[in-house]
């Protein structure tokens, strides 16, 4: 039987200073061009006192942190090509600002070998270590 070449507790991080080419060209790509997003002056005046982050955005930085995963895999000689079975329960807890710096961690969480199946926790700080988005990612792995 073919072998997943992750273990339950693995993790991986990936950081990065969210900027505002990252969210200008996020809205572009996708159209999304909420002024939460793209109008200074209309947010400056809301709670958030500026621009903030697509939620989107963030899951994209969550299927970074799943490649880094499984990389780290393909380092092992894995005989299998991982495929996104999609995200569950993700929930923004709180506000990402333009110049705001995130860490994403990666850890898995279950392994279901019969299945070829694995299940990974994320959880996304910004610099001042507050949670602010969580999700759960399940991956299939493929047998080449």
């Amino acid at each position: 039987m073919p072998k997943i070449y992750v273990e339950i507790g693995e993790r991986v991080t990936f950081s990065k200073t969210v900027g505002e080419a990252d969210v200008y060209m996020f809205a572009g790509v996708t159209g999304d061009l909420s002024k939460n997003h793209v109008n200074e002056q209309a947010m400056a005046k809301t709670r958030y006192g500026g621009r903030i982050a697509h939620g989107a955005l963030l899951v994209g930085y969550m299927s970074t942190a799943s490649t880094r995963m499984t990389e780290k895999a393909f380092e092992r000689c894995a005989e299998m090509t991982p495929v996104s079975l999609g995200y569950d329960g993700i929930r923004f807890l709180a506000a990402v600002a333009l110049g705001d710096t995130i860490t994403v961690t990666y850890a898995i969480a279950g392994i279901d070998e019969e299945k070829l199946r694995s299940l990974a926790n994320i959880e996304i700080v910004n610099q001042r270590d507050e949670l602010v988005a969580v999700g759960k990612h399940h991956m299939k792995w493929l047998p080449d």
